[in-house]
């Protein structure tokens, strides 16, 4: 299995799809102005304590106040909380963490009126981003991911993975931690990190204490609250880091500064496996080169066809997501009923294993598959399912069909699923239903490109059109593209654009921004 990155950077987002055997198994976007992500941590303000949820709401920025539960306090909370009070109230000089003294563990049967009071300051982190009507889920017990460890301030013991099977290699990383990590520090070591050197470890480890040094000046330089005190590292190399395997074969970048962001991490956490990283030029959208917007379109939406005629349909709910197996038009099987129900719903449990990567839909899942009346065939159905999602990283937990034939699945949900609408509004009318004469759709745009040349001075720039709408452009042997160039210059680029809808058009200056040339015509 050959499995691939491709980083799509634009002016307002960073989207990354995960290709596997050239088929879009994961996609993540995330706007580049967002800062309420997974990790980010904030010195923020206590709102409102809820004595009887044993929690209470802390202001971090978002328009909803965000939820602290007693136990996501962490049991060093005590510690932490003098440690915030000592820096905050010296501004001059900042006291090394190995020096701080540790509290007991807090109380786990405890209440948060005891330990919080309303406007007291507080250091939290995001651990869910805000999903549909509630805001951000966040905890105390601070965390600095990296690729092969993650420190923890304040809990000095050193954890090991459990899916680190060998003794020896468990005892040896235990012991090579202790050794090396500061004072007053905790460290889990991730699987990843399984047979690695002490100097790759060592140098992750200075890297993440690096993050901690910078977020605690931060909270000694902080004149107004909430304040953003640690962000997770560059969009793109955020989203990366949880997605990068060593066996990946290319990863491709559309933007020479994140293509070095991106070949520095790479070069950092796996220095032999940097000449993956290649910087994108085509004048095609990368996504468009790579095959990826077709597969969007055809991913995402109510209804997704599969083998043979076979659909699911896919709703979802405030409290779940329900999915819909059905047969469709597909030709029945000649071994009978039972066969085709078992054709049908193994290859619906592939597909809706991708489906569940592919928007990242968390919480409960319910599967309505097609009738089985033999027990052999359901449970080659459960242990088919199982299988297809060992792949997925996110934690999961998949119950065997019910009497009615239906699969429960949970999924962890940290961020909201992602819903990518695969209908396109009329750029011509704007939903009013009518529009001019598509044969004059070629005037307008002569009449654009007229107003940027000798009205705004832009000499060059590209201009995006559906690839139908290209095509007509660039045929016969002098094209409207030619004549347009004698006309206005040479620096005009025709580009074929698959995201674009049929009679939709964007026009891009040389660095790559938008410029506006739309507008809304009322039509009588």
């Amino acid at each position: 299995m050959t499995s691939e990155l491709v980083v799509d950077v634009q002016p307002k987002d960073v989207s990354i799809a995960l290709l596997e055997d050239k088929s879009l198994v994961e996609l993540q976007s995330e706007g580049r102005s967002i800062s309420f992500s997974v990790g980010n941590m904030y010195l923020g303000r206590v709102k409102k304590i809820m004595p009887g949820l044993n929690a209470c709401f802390v202001d971090v920025g978002y328009e909803k106040d965000a939820f602290l539960h007693y136990l996501d306090l962490g049991p060093q909370f005590n510690s932490l909380e003098k440690f915030v009070k000592q820096t905050v109230s010296d501004k001059k000089k900042l006291n090394p963490i190995s020096k701080a003294t540790l509290l007991p563990d807090l109380d786990k049967d405890g209440s948060i009126a005891n330990i919080l009071k309303t406007g007291q300051e507080v250091m939290v982190q995001i651990v869910k981003e805000p999903i549909s009507t509630k805001g951000p889920r966040l905890t105390s017990e601070l965390s600095f991911a990296g690729r092969y460890l993650v420190l923890i301030p304040f809990n000095d013991k050193v954890s090991v993975s459990q899916k680190i099977k060998s003794s020896e290699e468990r005892a040896r990383l235990k012991q090579l931690l202790m050794s090396i990590k500061p004072k007053n520090f905790g460290v889990i070591v991730r699987t990843v990190a399984e047979g690695k050197r002490v100097a790759e470890l060592d140098g992750e480890l200075k890297v993440l204490l690096k993050h901690w040094e910078e977020a605690i000046t931060k909270v000694q330089k902080a004149t107004k609250l909430p304040t953003l005190i640690y962000e997770e590292t560059s969009r793109a190399v955020g989203l990366l880091r949880d997605l990068f395997n060593p066996s990946f074969e290319n990863i491709y970048v559309n933007n020479e500064t994140v293509f070095h962001e991106i070949k520095d991490y790479v070069t950092l956490i796996a220095p032999e496996r940097a000449e993956i990283v290649k910087l994108y030029k085509g004048q095609l959208p990368i996504f468009d080169n790579f095959g990826i917007t077709k597969q969007i379109k055809s991913s995402f939406g109510k209804t997704i066809s599969y083998k043979s005629g076979a659909y699911l349909i896919i709703e979802h709910t405030e409290a779940l997501h329900v999915v819909d197996v059905n047969s469709g038009n597909r030709a029945k099987n000649t071994n009978g009923q039972e066969a085709n129900a078992l054709e049908v719903n193994l290859g619906a449990a592939d597909e809706l294993a991708r489906q569940l990567r592919l928007r990242d839909m968390g919480g409960i899942i319910v599967v309505d598959f097609i009738d089985m009346g033999e027990a052999e065939n359901r449970q080659k159905l459960y242990e088919r399912m199982c299988a297809n999602m060992q792949k997925d990283r996110a934690r999961h937990n998949i119950l065997p069909l019910s009497k009615f034939g239906l699969m429960q699945i949970t999924r962890q949900r940290v961020r909201p699923a992602m819903d990518v609408d695969t209908s396109e509004t009329c750029p011509t009318c704007f939903g009013k239903g009518k529009i001019k004469s598509s044969i004059l759709f070629t005037d307008t745009l002569e009449s654009k490109i007229d107003y940027l040349v000798n009205k705004l001075g832009i000499k060059k720039f590209s201009l995006h059109v559906h690839p139908y709408i290209a095509a007509f452009i660039n045929k016969g042997f002098f094209s409207l593209k030619w004549k347009w160039r004698f006309e206005y210059g040479f620096g005009i680029k025709i580009i074929p654009s698959q995201k674009l809808a049929f009679l939709e058009y964007t026009f891009y200056g040389i660095g790559g921004e938008e410029i506006d040339m739309k507008e809304e015509i009322e039509i009588k």
